[in-house]
């Protein structure tokens, strides 16, 4: 085994599961040292359980707008006075049992690869090495040449709103819901509150989504959130604006949240959506001389270096971008970086991203934002999917494509998609900003007819001129 390199990866998510399968590759001794399950809490509590809660819920809101399509329900559901309901202790059983099963096949795939997985909390030693306490309490070390912190991030907890997993509850307790709640309030309009109350709402429930900003997803195209204001407002979901949560009580059955005005609103049930924080306690990152920044997250360069000499970190824990996709490409880099193939540094401009409300919201690259305030040189067209065949169909009333290019050269910077199955309809965008095609390429190109897909090349004829 001499000249090997030993490789250390503390935490199973994407993050560190990806950059483990990378490291076996190119001939590495990897040992993967995983607490809860390989596949971390993307799998078993974030992405995989959510984005399977929410398939339910696009199945009912498809059921519910398909009037004027032709589908009626039958006689039979038309007597019990409903088309369609939800049996949430059922769905949530599914979701538990996929993400199971995903973890276990992902483990499955890592060891086959030749990794070693280890089940317990890995921490950095002085000297190179890293210490392995296991679940029963015991410990070990080993030395290791490379060490990847991949150890994720966890929901930020308020003080006076903790979860207690029955009626206020993080996103990662939801799942264990057996009936649907009555009236669920949901603190965070992000991304993530974002999309549990729009999943909530098509299952049935009477939500209210407290916004501390003027709109839902701040962070996001404000067309696109605009349109997604819209269709809350149609289908029931109350928002309230500019308000913030100050504390959160159980009251008897139910909820109490009040706002920092003294208003209260109450609920059934209360989902607190109000960030994350990083797992960087007990690692001995201190010691070994790994640097923080000022929000308290594993400070990295773009090929995933920690400060410390031979550490790198991938994921949450960096904070540079919360997506499974950034944290496996981060892992990705910092072993083909470690172990000396050729790497390129991360681009977040190259960054698909996808809100899973109905409908989605895909983005790439440039936003309209840095447009408007002068930081690239770009044009834009906008095409509601309205006058697109396939979306009339389809009775795809919201939405549209949203499409950038640098002024004069073409190049295509960034695009918008506003549309059910965005998070499919963004990757030729994404691949024409990864490739630096320009809008006359991508029009050249042939799209379907009819396809919803046709108005990214429709977009890009409409830049054509471009001056």
């Amino acid at each position: 085994m001499a000249g090997v390199t030993r490789v250390a990866i503390l935490g199973g998510g994407p993050g560190g599961y990806e950059a483990a399968l990378v490291a076996a590759q190119l001939g590495a001794e990897v040992t993967l040292i995983d607490r809860d399950g390989v596949g971390g809490s993307a799998v078993l509590t974030d992405c995989v359980p959510s984005k399977t809660l929410i398939a339910t819920a696009e199945i009912v809101t498809e059921m519910d707008e398909s009037a004027e399509l032709g589908v009626v329900p039958s006689a039979e559901s038309r007597a019990g006075g409903m088309g369609v309901g939800v049996d949430l202790a059922q769905v949530n059983r599914r979701v538990l049992s996929l993400a199971k099963a995903q973890s276990a096949d992902t483990a499955s795939a890592v060891e086959k690869a030749g990794v070693r997985i280890v089940r317990g909390s890995g921490r950095l030693a002085p000297g190179d090495r890293v210490v392995v306490d296991e679940p029963d309490g015991g410990s070990h070390e080993f030395e290791a040449d490379v060490a990847l912190l991949a150890t994720g991030a966890r929901p930020r907890i308020l003080p006076e709103a903790v979860p207690d997993g029955e009626r206020i509850l993080s996103w990662e307790q939801v799942y264990g819901l057996t009936e649907l709640p009555e009236r669920l309030i949901v603190v965070g309009s992000g991304v993530t509150g974002a999309e549990f109350a729009s999943a909530y709402n098509a299952l049935g429930s009477d939500v209210v989504l407290v916004s501390s900003r003027e709109r839902v997803l701040p962070g996001e195209d404000a067309d696109a959130a605009y349109v997604l204001q819209e269709v809350f407002a149609r289908r029931g979901l109350t928002v309230l604006s500019r308000s913030r949560a100050e504390s959160v009580r159980r009251d008897g059955d139910g909820v109490v949240v009040t706002l920092t005005d003294g208003s209260t609103v109450e609920g059934s049930h209360c989902l607190m959506a109000v960030g994350s924080v990083p797992n960087t306690e007990g690692l001995g990152l201190e010691e070994s001389g790994v640097r923080l920044d000022e929000r308290g997250y594993v400070d990295v360069d773009r090929v995933s270096r920690a400060s410390a000499r031979g550490v790198y970190a991938a994921g949450d824990v960096t904070g540079v971008l919360m997506l499974a996709s950034v944290a496996a490409m981060q892992g990705r880099t910092a072993m083909w970086h470690a172990l000396g193939d050729a790497v390129t540094p991360l681009n977040l401009k190259t960054v698909a991203a996808n809100v899973f409300t109905a409908p989605e919201i895909a983005t790439v690259g440039w936003s309209q934002a840095a447009v408007d305030a002068g930081e690239l040189d770009a044009v834009g067209v906008k095409l509601p999917l309205a006058t697109n065949a396939r979306a009339k169909m389809q009775g795809i009333r919201d939405g549209f494509v949203k499409l950038f290019c640098r002024r004069g050269t073409g190049i295509v910077a960034g695009g918008v998609v506003v549309a059910p199955r965005a998070s499919e309809l963004i990757h030729p965008i994404s691949m024409a900003v990864e490739a630096s095609l320009t809008v006359d390429q991508v029009a050249r190109t042939f799209s379907v007819y009819p396809s919803l897909s046709g108005s990214i090349a429709e977009a890009a004829r409409r830049l054509h001129l471009r001056d």
